[in-house]
Order: C-alpha cells, then sequence, then structure tokens
C-alpha cells in the first residue's frame, strides 16, 4: 500500500532494516571516519580534570541548540545568569527554563542508564517529563497526532507526518526499539549505525504528545554513552542539526516515504563526525585555556589553585556564593577580596544586572560562543 502522510503509519517497519544498507560501501566509510572522529573527543574528555564541569559549558550548548530546533530560543546571557544559581534559575524566562529542563534531563538519563546498565521505557518516561514538565507518559490510542508544516513556512499547515496510533501499537514498536538498542547478540550491529537507525525509529514513533525530539537527541547522547563509545553524554550533536535542519527533516522524510534509509544514514553519520571534531576543540581549547590561566593566576594570587581554576571554568558566569560553597567559605569579606583579586588579575570581570552582580569568565565565553 502506497505511503499516505494524511493517515497513521501504523506500518511503520520494525527495527532493523534490512541487512543491505549495513554493509553498503559508502556508509561503511563513513562509518569509519565517524568513528575516529567519537574516539577522539572520548579521548578529549578522559583528559579533563572532573568531566561533569561540562555540565554548564558544553551540554549547556547542546541543550540550547535542541531546544532552538523546536523554535524556543533564549540568549547566552540569560542561560548563563540562570545557571549561576538556584535563585536565578527560578526567575528564568519561560524559554531559559525550557533548556535547563532539558540539561536537567540528559543529566538525570545519563545517572539512569549508568545505573541500571540498560535504555528502558522507564528511562525514557523520565527524560520526557522532564523536558515537558509532566507527569503524562505515552500517547493515548485514540489520540490523533499529526505533524504539519510551520506558520511561517512555504505551504504552511499542511500535513507532513501522522505517526502511529492505536491500541498497543506504540508499546510494540517501542518495545522492538528497545530490544533493538539492548540486545546485541540478537542484534549486532556497529553501535554508531544503531544510534542512526533508532533515532529515525523514535522520531517516526513519536511515542508523547509533545517534546519528541528533544527527547530523541538526548536519547543519541545517552546510547552512544551506554554502548561505550562517550564517556560523556557531552557531543555537541544538535549545533550541526540547527545549521542543517532542514536536511535533518527531508532525510527523516525519506526514510518514512520510499524506505531509503542511505541519504539518512549518511547524513547522521556526518553530523557525528563534524560535532565529534568540534567538540574537540571545544574541549581542548578550554583546556588550553585552563593550563594558560593557571599559571598567569599562581603569579599573582596566592591562594589560586587548580580546585578553584576548575570551578571558574565550569560555567562562564559566577557568583562569589559558588565559588564559597564549593571551597566551604562562608565569609562574605574574604570572597569579596578574593573576587576583587580575581577582577584585578583579569581573570574574572563583574556585571550587574540590576542588584545581581555577576562575574564572567570572558575566555570560557569566547571559546564557547567562537
Amino acid at each position: 500500500m502506497a505511503y499516505d502522510r494524511s493517515k497513521p503509519f501504523n506500518d511503520l517497519p520494525l527495527l532493523p532494516p534490512t541487512s543491505e544498507i549495513e554493509n553498503d560501501v559508502e556508509i561503511l566509510k563513513k562509518l569509519v571516519t565517524a568513528s575516529r572522529a567519537l574516539a577522539a573527543v572520548n579521548s578529549s574528555i578522559m583528559r579533563l580534570p572532573n568531566p561533569l564541569m561540562l555540565v554548564n559549558t558544553i551540554a549547556l550548548q547542546e541543550a540550547k541548540a535542541s531546544t532552538a530546533i523546536e523554535n524556543i530560543f533564549t540568549t547566552e546571557d540569560a542561560l548563563y545568569k540562570a545557571v549561576s544559581d538556584t535563585v536565578q534559575e527560578d526567575k528564568a524566562n519561560v524559554a531559559t527554563k525550557e533548556v535547563l529542563r532539558y540539561r536537567e534531563a540528559l543529566w538525570t538519563g545519563y545517572q539512569l542508564i549508568k545505573e541500571n546498565n540498560i535504555i528502558d521505557l522507564e528511562s525514557i518516561l523520565g527524560i520526557f517529563r522532564q523536558i515537558k514538565n509532566t507527569s503524562s507518559g505515552l500517547r493515548s490510542p485514540a489520540s490523533l497526532t499529526i505533524i504539519q508544516r510551520g506558520q511561517s513556512e512555504f505551504r504552511s499547515g499542511e500535513v507532513i507526518y501522522t505517526p502511529p496510533r492505536g491500541a498497543g501499537i506504540l508499546e510494540k514498536l517501542m518495545d522492538n526499539l528497545l530490544i533493538y538498542l539492548n540486545d546485541n547478540e540478537k542484534y549486532p550491529t556497529d553501535p554508531l549505525l544503531k544510534m542512526c537507525f533508532a533515532h529515525y525509529q523514535f522520531e517516526a514513533i513519536h511515542p508523547f504528545p509533545d517534546g519528541n525530539g528533544r527527547t530523541g537527541r538526548i536519547l543519541n547522547l545517552l546510547y552512544l554513552v551506554h554502548a561505550g563509545l562517550l564517556n560523556q553524554p557531552v557531543l555537541y550533536l544538535s549545533k550541526y542539526i540547527i545549521v542543517n535542519k532542514d536536511d535533518y527533516y527531508y532525510n527523516l522524510g525519506i526514510v518514512t516515504q520510499r524506505g531509503s534509509w542511505k541519504p539518512w544514514m549518511l547524513y547522521m553519520l556526518e553530523a557525528v563526525e563534524k560535532t565529534a571534531q568540534l567538540t574537540s576543540q571545544l574541549i581542548n581549547s578550554i583546556l588550553a585555556q585552563m593550563d594558560s590561566t593557571l599559571v598567569h593566576a599562581k603569579g599573582l594570587i596566592k591562594w589560586y589553585n587548580k580546585e578553584v581554576n576548575e570551578l571558574i571554568f565550569s560555567q562562564p558566569y559566577i557568583k562569589p556564593k559558588f565559588i564559597g560553597d564549593q571551597l566551604n567559605i562562608t565569609s562574605r569579606t574574604t570572597l569579596t577580596k578574593y573576587f576583587n583579586e580575581l577582577v584585578d588579575a583579569k581573570i574574572l570581570s563583574p556585571i550587574k544586572d540590576g542588584k545581581e552582580l555577576f562575574y564572567v569568565n570572558n575566555d570560557l565565553i569566547q571559546i564557547l560562543e567562537g
């Protein structure tokens, strides 16, 4: 039966696809270069003194880009201020809160998968619920969901895709997807190829009322961690997707409409390769600047050490309380003295926002936004 975008795609084929696509020469060549780039970025991650320092730097950039793909935009300034302390997070605007929820969902999912050593439905539901700030779950069998062109697009309102629906259909498709991802004996496909296949399948299933794109992009990173290809979920994958957004949706579409996997696989492998290279550059630039700042600061400030240096490079905007809490310094006088010395040494720059005073690591911002 011919595919009809206006009707639920209940004939969505189960994974895996036919073996021919896994053995395509062009795909295998691209797999080699993408795998090499991914190994290089993982090597860079392992050089970090504390990999969790990327939560509010590269992982935050990934959260911002992935959210922007869904046309939810915030500014770098608003985002950096919001992560500087929990009070600022509470006061953040709606778009900024969406980005912060994505960041939390990424790290919540990471902890769940590290603890359970499996990608299961409960973990995916937890990610979705964190992103959308909801307690709901899979789409109701009775709910008709359609994906349409946006209001600003040519032929706005036109139906692009109607995902599967009906009693037990989503459960069957999700069960197949999760078995495919977790059972390496039954499905011994290269994990990077698995990620590409699974990302299409998740987007086609469209299991939730909203937030599927963001949940699926988090799942990409978590699967790479689960498969042992990344130590931390910090690949800046959404950067490539947002720059090449039209190709992303076009290649998704031709898998659905024609069963043509090759363009999609090449697109995703190219995305992994390019963003792995970009993420490596970012991490290596941060490490180089950290070393330079440490040498510079130790020549000027007696109390400056590696621990302080790591804290200053853990997020772009810093408040004295953050450093005080980490170093167990309760005296405001001492903290004020320390931050004045950091400003005098040109390591941080003060900026005021109403009554709030922030200290900015301009070197780190230049790397992240360069």
